[in-house]
């Protein structure tokens, strides 16, 4: 299950649009939903989800979405997400993952930072 936020996230980071697009299937349901505080509504799909990222690409060429941790529990993850910007700026997120029993992704839901209190 890990296996799939990993490759998820290393998507994030890479500029080759096949070699993204390639990765996000691999790891997200074709029914699976996406959901952070930048989307107006959850995105359904691989492709959806493939053109937003792409839009993180584009924006930030050169950073990257590192995975800093992952708990499971009966088919849910909690995993924090640091994304690194090349300029050093880092920012957190928090991301609440249901699976399929296969392993892919079938509910992705982020928060900006990871949730500890101010």
């Amino acid at each position: 299950m890990t296996k799939a936020i990993t490759t998820f996230f290393e998507a994030w980071g890479m500029s080759d649009a096949d070699a993204r697009q390639t990765a996000l299937h691999a790891s997200f349901g074709p029914d699976a939903t996406y959901a952070d505080p930048r989307t107006d509504a959850p995105l359904t799909g691989p492709a959806a989800v493939t053109e937003y990222v792409a839009m993180f690409s584009t924006s930030a060429p050169g950073a990257v979405a590192h995975v800093a941790g992952v708990e499971t529990c009966d088919s849910v993850s909690r995993a924090t997400i640091a994304f690194k910007m090349p300029n050093g700026m880092e920012q957190m997120g928090q991301y609440f993952v249901e699976h399929r029993p296969d392993g892919l992704i079938s509910r992705m839901v982020g928060f900006v930072g990871t949730g500890a209190p101010a």
